[in-house]
């Protein structure tokens, strides 16, 4: 007998099977819809967001739909929430952040904007402070008016303009200390002042933070005679 080819079509799909194959015979049964498992993606609470921030009496609070001022002794701040998250305020006047919808992005952004929120009010309260330190021989800062001086070794001082809202204490020529209310402007500039000359790895000399540590390498060994 010789070997016969049979098809079946549906209405979106063709297959073909051989009918005999050493006296066995292959049947088949079209194929009209095939169905797919859908796994539910679980968003957890973020371990962070879940927990309410303190409000002190010295501050004060104004929401305004997505959009939350927080004004202290030391000055003002404000931030506009994405759709993702809510900013309420409770009877006991505590803050506490929450998601507006269940997604993973949502649970993403919970955790990160309760601390941003965090920062605002500890900012326009207590305030934040990022120290240097300046290690090598005649590494030294000065304040000239609102400027900062530098003197890192290099032809010609460097001058940097200090920001609005910050202020810089410099002790002892080698000590600087960056304050101010927004945790986010205390901590670029700080990293600007930095970036003029990192600590190096064999000396350690430079501009590093106060509780920095400098991974130190061995130098090169002299040749052996």
């Amino acid at each position: 007998m010789a070997s016969s080819v049979t098809y079946f079509q549906t209405s979106n799909l063709r297959s073909a099977f051989l009918g005999e194959r050493n006296g066995i015979y292959v049947s088949s049964v079209p194929v009209t819809h095939i169905g797919f498992m859908r796994k539910t993606v679980e968003c957890k609470e973020s371990r962070i967001g879940k927990h309410p921030i303190e409000v002190p009496a010295n501050v004060t609070i104004t929401l305004e739909g997505q959009d939350l001022k927080v004004k202290g002794p030391l000055g003002e701040l404000s931030r506009s929430y994405p759709r993702e998250v809510k900013v309420e305020r409770d009877e006991s006047g505590l803050l506490k952040v929450k998601k507006a919808m269940e997604t993973r992005r949502a649970n993403q952004m919970h955790g990160l904007f309760r601390t941003l929120t965090d920062n605002m009010v500890v900012g326009v309260s207590k305030g934040f402070d990022k120290r240097l330190q300046l290690i090598g021989v005649g590494y030294r800062a000065m304040l000239e008016g609102k400027d900062l001086v530098l003197n890192l070794g290099f032809s010609h001082p460097v001058r940097m303009a200090i920001p609005d809202g910050l202020q810089v204490k410099v002790e002892d020529n080698t000590r600087i200390v960056v304050s101010g209310y927004d945790k986010c402007s205390v901590g670029e500039f700080a990293a600007s002042i930095r970036k003029w000359r990192p600590p190096e790895p064999y000396k350690g000399k430079g501009v590093k933070y106060a509780d920095e540590v400098v991974r130190r390498k061995e130098g090169k060994a002299g040749k052996k005679k």
